[in-house]
């Protein structure tokens, strides 16, 4: 079960849809001239039934087999948003929209969809159906979970629900795969913290908003090194130190850190989240100044099904000889809300020696478009034999 021969035929066009969508970035929820095309191409390709607006900018389509009687539905999931970056490629296709740029690979994403839902609306080779899953705001805007409260599941009755990441630094278009907690939930918080603000001679008449932020950023680390068993996963990330002033002679009177926190399981997402806010207190105390915590709960941790994880890595290995074991990946996906209402897998396909995902430079490798549209074609039809 090598890549289809119809997806080397459909490359030229498959890779000119991707290159559009990468010249024409959207961000977040903002997806109206993808989510178009896609819609387009849908109903273009025969397509039984195509619905927009699911999860606000969502496309839904669905494809019957030749046979249903086996009474199951797959869902096949890809992600249509673009970041806020000033892409740096200097690609012939690059971003024409200034700071926007596809830097995720979400182009590729979408394209493979559209080539896997092409093929399988010509050939209809499976006993079931097929429902194709275009998402927006993947990035941080949790698209999959307001598709999922717009009753995607229920409403298509989808039983199993697959997706795909490709990954730099694997071989183009091999695989990689895991069983259970796969990417991690993602947390962000926000510290506020309030002292007495003055002049930067007299520090003595001042609460001093910036030592007591720094003992903060400090002792915050030892929530991973001091509070966590060594042998499981768990990131504590302070990235923002904002001062209200600029001033080279002012002890401001507010200073605000933000962070985020990454976990594998709910025990350590409770831990660190009280550990932040009783650090915060305690500290702010100690220094006599207010420290109060604002925590943003995230994307969960993404947890792939065992059952749907050894047959995806089966497919896989069918179409590119072979299927390695993925490693924890800390980021965040919320592919894991769909998880989360069904079972199912998510695997990661090689990009290549590129840039990794969300650097200016990076760009999604076309050559891996024949593995990946294989790969979605081949679960519906070795799932659903027709």
């Amino acid at each position: 079960m090598p890549v289809k021969n119809r997806f080397a035929e459909l490359l030229p066009d498959i890779t000119a849809w991707r290159r559009d969508f990468h010249e024409n970035p959207e961000i977040l929820f903002e997806v109206h001239r993808t989510a178009g095309i896609v819609a387009q191409k849908l109903r273009a390709f025969g397509c039984d039934e195509v619905v927009e607006g699911i999860g606000r900018t969502g496309v839904v389509g669905v494809i019957k087999g030749r046979a249903t009687g086996s009474g199951k539905v797959i869902g096949l999931r890809a992600d249509m948003d673009a970041l806020p970056i000033h892409e740096a490629t200097g690609a012939p296709h690059a971003s024409k929209v200034p700071g926007a740029m596809h830097a995720c690979g979400h182009d590729g994403h979408t394209a493979m969809l559209l080539g896997a839902a092409q093929y399988l609306a010509e050939t209809r080779n499976f006993d079931g159906t097929v429902v194709v899953i275009f998402q927006p705001a993947e990035e941080g805007g949790g698209g999959g979970r307001f598709m999922c409260e717009d009753g995607l599941m229920e409403r298509w009755g989808i039983q199993e629900v697959y997706g795909m990441h490709n990954w730099p630094g694997m071989p183009v278009g091999s695989f990689a795969i895991r069983p259970g907690a796969f990417f991690a939930g993602t947390d962000q918080f926000r510290i506020l913290v309030e002292g007495l603000g003055g002049h930067a001679a007299k520090p003595h008449e001042t609460v001093d908003t910036t030592v007591v932020a720094a003992h903060l950023v400090t002792a915050l680390q030892t929530i991973a090194s001091r509070n966590h068993d060594p042998v499981k996963n768990l990131v504590v990330s302070v990235t923002s130190f904002r001062t209200e002033s600029e001033a080279f002679n002012v002890i401001p009177q507010h200073v605000e850190l933000r962070g985020t926190v990454r976990t594998m399981d709910p025990e350590t997402r409770n831990m660190a989240e009280q550990r932040i806010k009783e650090i915060a207190a305690g500290i702010g105390a100690t220094f006599g100044a207010k420290a109060e915590v604002d925590w943003r709960p995230g994307y969960p941790v993404m947890v792939n099904s065992e059952e749907q994880t050894a047959f995806a890595a089966e497919v896989a290995a069918k179409v590119a000889g072979d299927c390695a074991d993925a490693p924890l990946v800390m980021g965040g996906e919320d592919f894991a809300y769909m998880l989360e209402e069904r079972p199912g897998a998510y695997i990661l396909v090689g990009n290549g020696d590129t840039a990794m995902v969300h650097h200016p430079a990076y760009d999604f490798d076309d050559n891996a478009i024949p593995a990946g549209c294989s790969w979605w074609a081949e679960i519906v039809e070795q799932r659903m034999p027709a």
